[in-house]
């Protein structure tokens, strides 16, 4: 049955670090082929190989098209317990003059068979174009049509922003009225700023660089698996950009998601993989 010229436990899944997940943007990438995917092993079968060496992974395809049920329930098919997907929401709910007016798109995308993913099913990305500013009572109507939930299960929804005029307090109180996780933005070129807004904390890293095998320098990776591991202790980075001054540690603990998004993508997998280790190696 296998097409690979490859030892049995080529697919065995990473052991999962508590509480965190950590993954790559999609699964298609040619440059991946040989570099992340061994020799011989057919494309049909990249996402079965790349979901058992991350434990999430983000699909961008999502926010520029919508995908047909059955899509959803192959995904799921062909990954392992404990796996998740991000989705990227469809651009037409985020990126249009009046955020109150997205409802049908919303409801369409998220009725239109996310619930075939079943306990696949991980936070929904609501990105916003860079143009796009904060006008607080539009974003406010936008936030109050985001379903809670699908089919009984509770949904987790991420605000990815990337105008400058997000980073304020009024934005960070609003997020934290709908209990709307923002995401922390590696990146010089958008707002970065890593107050925890909700339930889980969500992390897109942009700086891994090709000169470096791992993606990032081992110091770098040492020091994100550190601050993974205060996010999922309930604590908070204090090394980070913020917004307002940091609160008090929570009495619970939270989940984390780390992805390696843009820079150098052909590292992405390796800088996600040593990620992984360091968090399993510290229990």
């Amino acid at each position: 049955m296998s097409d690979l010229p490859a030892p049995a436990d080529l697919f065995a899944a990473p052991p999962a670090a508590a509480g965190v997940r950590v993954g790559i943007g999609g699964w298609t990438f040619a440059p991946w082929r040989g570099t992340f995917y061994p020799p011989g092993l057919v494309q049909r079968r990249e996402l079965e190989y790349a979901s058992r060496h991350v434990t999430a992974i983000e699909v961008n395809g999502t926010y520029y098209g919508a995908q047909k049920p059955a899509t959803y329930a192959n995904w799921r098919t062909q990954t392992p317990d404990g796996f998740v997907f991000s989705l990227k929401a469809p651009r037409y709910a985020t990126d249009r003059a009046r955020l109150a007016e997205a409802g049908r798109t919303i409801d369409g995308f998220v009725h239109g068979g996310l619930a075939e993913l079943g306990d696949r099913l991980g936070p929904i990305n609501w990105q916003f174009p860079p143009h796009k500013r904060f006008e607080p009572d539009d974003f406010e109507a936008f936030l109050a049509l985001l379903p809670r939930e699908l089919d009984g299960v509770a949904l987790r929804h991420v605000l990815e922003v990337r105008h400058a005029s997000f980073a304020c307090a009024d934005y960070l109180a609003l997020a934290r009225r709908y209990g709307m996780a923002s995401v922390f933005t590696d990146s010089p070129k958008y707002p970065s700023f890593a107050d925890p807004s909700g339930r889980f904390v969500y992390a897109r890293l942009m700086r891994s660089e090709a000169a470096e095998p791992g993606g990032y320098a081992p110091a770098a990776l040492d020091a994100w698996a550190a601050r993974a591991r205060r996010w999922a202790a309930g604590s908070e980075p204090d090394d980070l950009p913020r917004i307002a001054a940091a609160a008090a540690a929570t009495a619970a603990p939270r989940e984390v998601f780390v992805f390696f998004i843009n820079g150098a993508k052909v590292r992405a997998p390796h800088a996600a993989m040593g990620l992984i280790e360091r968090l399993r190696a510290a229990g």
